[in-house]
């Protein structure tokens, strides 16, 4: 049986990929800091190794490569890896002993786009901390595959949504205000003129293209592939879809920036700016014509999913849905 050691595999993605590696036939391994359970339970967790284990700490202390490599991996899937530091060390401790290593990316690694949708292959201009560390990655990860035969992957995911967590919301934050805001019916104040755009993945999508690259090593290694709905949303198409769902007619307003923020909360404006200054629209036509995939959610649909999950905890009202 196969051996899959999926670092932080309790988060989003991981509480719909690692029952999937279950069932596929890996023994798994899951390494997590122990401080929180899967998104949802399945029967596939009584059979998963959970290994606690401090990354930060070790990575800093120079021994996280060593002890994943310990754990003789077939292949490794690494949810939580955020500084080329961090990178090299675990590509260096398993080089030569791994058949598949599987990376989280992001697609905030393409920063400003130049056009839309971008692809892979697009020019890239990160910026901030996340997405240009994160680039870096990408980039480290691709050559080694390319020059020394390292089987790296690298996954983009999206703005990931599903059941058990907030969603990024129509204004480009994550106050669930703005969904009860629409769920009651009231106006909902956007900024510019909603036009901006944001691009959800239903985390069971993301888990898919992770189940796809593994099949496809031969397809997928030395590669890089977005993992996004079909189609990102404009702010504004966004609150119209959310209003609807609802069972309300759209009442939208619309303001500069500028003008917006001075409204809202200052941890609500910074999120809000990071994401509309970025503006993701992405294709996914290399990983659907390499790996075959085909996104069960649309990025409304996906986000509906949680948006139900937070009327069903009483964090959002019911609206006439």
């Amino acid at each position: 049986m196969p051996r899959a050691v999926v670092i932080g595999g309790s988060g989003h993605v991981g509480t719909y990929l690692v029952p999937r590696l279950v069932a596929a036939g890996y023994e798994v391994v899951n390494l997590t800091r122990g401080q929180r359970a899967p998104y949802r339970p399945h029967a596939a967790w009584a059979k998963v190794r959970t290994v606690t284990v401090d990354r930060e700490a070790e990575d800093a202390a120079g021994t996280f490569g060593a002890r994943v490599a310990a754990l003789e991996p077939d292949v490794v899937i690494d949810k939580i890896c955020f500084t080329p530091q961090s990178a090299r060390q675990i590509v260096e401790a398993l080089k030569g002993k791994v058949r598949h290593f599987l990376h989280t990316g992001t697609i905030w690694v393409h920063g400003h786009s130049l056009w839309t949708p971008s692809s892979e292959s697009d020019p890239r201009a990160p910026f901030g901390a996340y997405g240009t560390q994160k680039s870096e990655i990408e980039d480290y990860l691709i050559d080694q595959a390319l020059r020394e035969g390292f089987p790296a992957t690298v996954v983009r995911p999206g703005h990931i949504v599903g059941p058990g967590w907030p969603p990024l919301n129509p204004a480009g934050n994550f106050n669930t205000d703005v969904f009860a805001t629409i769920a009651r019916g009231e106006r909902l104040t956007l900024p510019n003129f909603g036009l901006e755009t944001v691009h959800h993945v239903h985390a069971d999508d993301v888990a898919e293209v992770f189940m796809l690259a593994l099949a496809r090593p031969a397809a997928s290694i030395g590669e890089a592939f977005n993992a996004v709905s079909p189609g990102a949303l404009t702010l504004r198409g966004y609150a119209e879809g959310m209003y609807a769902w609802f069972g309300h007619e759209p009442d939208l307003d619309f303001r500069p920036f500028e003008a917006w923020k001075e409204g809202q909360a200052d941890r609500d404006a910074a999120q809000t700016l990071e994401h509309i200054s970025r503006s993701p629209s992405h294709s996914i036509a290399k990983a659907a014509s390499m790996l075959g995939y085909a996104p069960r959610y649309t990025s409304l649909a996906a986000a509906r999913e949680s948006v139900a999950w937070l009327v069903g905890e009483g964090t959002v009202p019911a609206g006439r849905a």
